[in-house]
This record gives structure tokens, C-alpha cells and sequence, in this order.
């Protein structure tokens, strides 16, 4: 069997009295794109750093490509793909100039040939001559991703890369990293968007440092033991009220005209859900529970103060 790309256990990393990341062990399997998930401040971009060799664990071991994170932290870093959260190229250089110091950092030959490829298999080629810092959102991703693959590292980390960049860019962008993984390279890759979460074959979830729960979407889902009605139509204001002050209820969120109700105890749930639309005129249906209301339920335990 092939070996994971990323095998760490109880990896801790404090800053003077603060825990950043608290006794994580996670495990990506060569090939796979893993999502890595937390709320900001949740530990996520300092895991990462620790598992490519940028900061060393207070606790804890790790092999990252087969590499100890400990030991061979500078071997690491050139088998890695890093992309940070903030766009972290120049401005004032071209993209094909900014392609180029970096083809220079890694010594890589032809050189020429190298960011003419580059610049070809990331659609840059129309652009090269277009100053970095005038680039939109989108582009500027597309650029960060060129200089983080051009040395074809085997693992890709990245860091909330499609925060404020529209849809169509995003979309682009995942079809991609897509093509990287169907291609062999392994990417770690953190996101607050759970529509993002569902693109990858596992995902991971931190919360306070901690990995609160690992798996695919099915079963991330399914260990929230979570059960989901939609409520429509007739009184929905009063449905709403009601619902609220249901104790079966653990969450209750309007998405348009309908309500998404969420609750452990799906007997009591549906029974609550009937009762309030049998009385409020309302249309009550089983649902699917979201990775989102999953989520929720994991870190709060029920998702509304008091629950």
C-alpha cells in the first residue's frame, strides 16, 4: 500500500501561555484532497506550518512525504507547495517576472521553459506582461497557484485560498486543483466554505487547536446524529417563534421562505415540526442534514446559546 502523505500524531504548538494546536493527529492518503476546517483563530494555518516544516512542534511527531517534520524540515519545504492565506508575490512585478524569481529560488532548468509552461497550464500566458499588483482577486489566485506548482511538489497546502474571489473564480479554481489531484499530487486545503468542504474526498474539522472530527462528508454528517425538517408556507413568522422555544428543537435558521429545523431526538423533532405546522398552517418535510448543521453541532453541541 502506498504510504500517506501526511501522518501526524499529537502535534502541539503553544505561543507563551496559548495552545495553538492542542494534540492533533490527522492522516491524508497520497493522491487525496483533504479539507481542513475550523473557525478563524481555530489552529488551522498554524497545523499547516507545523506539518510543512515552518514551525517545530512543542509536542508530537510527524512524517510529511515520507519525511520526518522534525528532522527534515529543510528537505521538506522543497517537496511542498505552500499557498498563504494573503497574496504574497510583488506587485510591482510582472507575472511572468514574478514566475521567474521564483523559478530562480528553486534552481529550476530550463528556466525559460519552465514559466513558459507554467504561464501556459494556469491560462497566464495572455498576461504575463500585466503587472501582478493590478490583477483582480481571481487572477491574482491563478498566479499564487502557478508559483506554488511550477516546482511540482507533491503536496499542495493551501490556506484559504479562494477568500474573496467570486464564484466563477472559485469554480475555476477547484477544477484545478481537480486536475492536480487526478495527477498524483496530494492537497491539504482550508476553507470556511462548506460547498468548497464537499469537493474533497475527506474533510477535517478544528475547533480551539483540537481536531473535533475527520471523515468524508457522508460520514462527518452521520456522526452528528442530527436529523432536519424544512418548514414552509402559512404563518412561517409564528412557525418560527414557535420552534424557537421548542426544547427539541437545537436549531432553527430561515433560509428564504422556509425554515431549516434541526434536532438530535428525531422522534420529539418530528413531533415538535408536526405539531407547530399543523397549528401555524405550515408545510413540514424531512430533509437532509447539511455538513454546515453538522458542524454546528460538533463545536456548540446544540447551536443556539443556552442549548
Amino acid at each position: 500500500m502506498t504510504a500517506p502523505a501526511i501522518e501526524v500524531e499529537g502535534l502541539v504548538k503553544r505561543f507563551g501561555p496559548q495552545t495553538a494546536v492542542d494534540h492533533v493527529s490527522m492522516r491524508v492518503e497520497t493522491g487525496e484532497i483533504a479539507g481542513f476546517l475550523g473557525p478563524n483563530g481555530s489552529g488551522k494555518t498554524t497545523t499547516m506550518r507545523v506539518m510543512c516544516g515552518l514551525l517545530t512542534p512543542d509536542e508530537g511527531e510527524g512524517r510529511v512525504l515520507g519525511l520526518d517534520i522534525r528532522r527534515d524540515a529543510e528537505r521538506l519545504k522543497r517537496e511542498i507547495g505552500y499557498m498563504t492565506q494573503s497574496f504574497s508575490l510583488y506587485d510591482d512585478l510582472t507575472i511572468e517576472e514574478n514566475l521567474r524569481f521564483v523559478a530562480r529560488l528553486y534552481a529550476l532548468d530550463p528556466l525559460r521553459e519552465t514559466v513558459r509552461d507554467t504561464l501556459a497550464g494556469l491560462g497566464l500566458s495572455g498576461r504575463r506582461a500585466q503587472l501582478a499588483g493590478t490583477l483582480s482577486g481571481g487572477w491574482k489566485q491563478r498566479l499564487a497557484l502557478a508559483a506554488c506548482v511550477m516546482h511540482r511538489p507533491r503536496l499542495l497546502l493551501l490556506d484559504e485560498p479562494t477568500a474573496g474571489v467570486d464564484p466563477k473564480a472559485r469554480r475555476e479554481f477547484w477544477e484545478e486543483i481537480h486536475r492536480l489531484s487526478s495527477e498524483g499530487m496530494t492537497v491539504l486545503v482550508s476553507t470556511h466554505y462548506m460547498d468548497e468542504a464537499e469537493r474533497c474526498h475527506r474533510i477535517n474539522y478544528i475547533s480551539f487547536g483540537k481536531l473535533v472530527v475527520s471523515g468524508t462528508v457522508d460520514e462527518v454528517i452521520a456522526r452528528a446524529g442530527l436529523t432536519t425538517f424544512l418548514v414552509e408556507g402559512g404563518r412561517i413568522g409564528e412557525a418560527e417563534a414557535l420552534l424557537e422555544a421548542a426544547p427539541e428543537v437545537a436549531q432553527v435558521a430561515p433560509f428564504g421562505a422556509r425554515l431549516h429545523v434541526v434536532g438530535e431526538d428525531a422522534a420529539r423533532l418530528e413531533a415538535a415540526v408536526r405539531r407547530v405546522a399543523e397549528r401555524t398552517g405550515s408545510r413540514a418535510s424531512l430533509s437532509r442534514t447539511s455538513l454546515e448543521d453538522a458542524f454546528i453541532r460538533f463545536i456548540g453541541g446544540a447551536g443556539r446559546p443556552g442549548r
